[in-house]
């Protein structure tokens, strides 16, 4: 199973991508009007990788939310069969914050 902090640096990593694409976007936007063959091969080659990495981003969006949707039924089902279990931990976690803090 999938760690937490794995799935909040996934959804980071998303989040920079998109930014990344937007940013590009722009570029090619801003030199749309640039002349030259060799700068009409490279808009070309980018638009293309541009394209490519918005599907493959789209892909990974929405496995990332269908993973997290079946971690967040599992945890729901896991709860609602060991109500018991669950609140003693949080009991058990509250006593040792509550000691934590006396301390000081």
């Amino acid at each position: 199973m999938e760690k937490i902090s794995d799935r909040f640096s996934k959804e980071q990593l998303v989040s920079d991508f998109k930014l990344l694409i937007s940013d590009v976007e722009e570029l090619l936007n801003a030199t749309a009007n640039q002349g030259g063959d060799k700068l009409a091969e490279i808009r070309a080659r980018t638009e293309a990788s541009l394209r490519l990495a918005k599907d493959e981003i789209t892909d990974s969006q929405a496995m990332l939310i269908a993973k997290t949707k079946v971690v967040a039924k599992a945890t729901d089902r896991y709860v609602h069969e060991n109500p018991w279990r669950l609140s003693g931990l949080a009991a058990g976690a509250g006593l040792v914050v509550g000691l934590l803090i006396g301390r000081r």
